[in-house]
């Protein structure tokens, strides 16, 4: 029943009280906090934490949202800044910020049967395989614009910039994300042959 409700009504309902409309807002929002949490951690497990820290912080501000914003870009923001600082703590003295090869993770699809249902999943997987070999604000902005449906003012807002700033950053992401799917697909042909 609550499901229906909007956000704005189900922390109204937080705040009242309600644990479960807590819960309603955290089914609704986990899996894209978790695919963000993924395009920054290394692993399974760190975005599990890293979106499990996201949602506990996000209830303890709760009270703080003030709705200038949508609750999401306002949720994006704190699943941001926790993986940033998450990095922080975890980074290897030996990796690199600007090494690419260092966020590369692989990614298991289930097949299917129904040739359309493969096709749409075969682009997905060349998809997300490239997304995850950007570097993380790179995937991140790639993400939010695409996945999450969010404009560039939420996007900026989100991440603490200039919504131009976002705008250069998407362009030269796209870019970089192009290169990265022309490379993945030629190898693929290559194997192919």
């Amino acid at each position: 029943m609550q499901s229906k409700l909007s956000d704005i009504e189900l922390i109204e309902q937080t705040l009242a009280g309600n644990q479960s409309a807590y819960a309603d807002l955290v089914k609704r929002h986990q899996r894209f906090v978790f695919t963000l949490a993924m395009r920054f951690a290394k692993g399974r497990e760190d975005a599990e934490e890293i979106a499990q820290d996201c949602f506990i912080k996000a209830y303890r501000s709760l009270a703080s949202f003030q709705g200038q914003s949508k609750f999401t870009t306002w949720l994006y923001s704190i699943v941001y800044t926790t993986a940033m600082t998450s990095l922080r703590k975890k980074r290897i003295a030996t990796d690199s910020i600007d090494d690419e090869d260092t966020y590369i993770q692989v990614e298991n699809k289930p097949s299917g049967y129904d040739t359309d249902n493969v096709e749409n999943k075969s682009r997905s997987f060349y998809l997300n395989q490239a997304i995850e070999q950007l570097l993380p604000d790179d995937a991140t902005i790639i993400t939010l614009f695409y996945k999450g449906e969010q404009s560039l003012e939420e996007i900026a807002q989100a991440l603490g910039m200039e919504a131009n700033t976002v705008k250069v950053k998407l362009f030269r992401a796209r870019q970089r994300l192009k290169e990265k799917l022309e490379r993945n697909l030629k190898q693929e042909v290559k194997e192919l042959i």
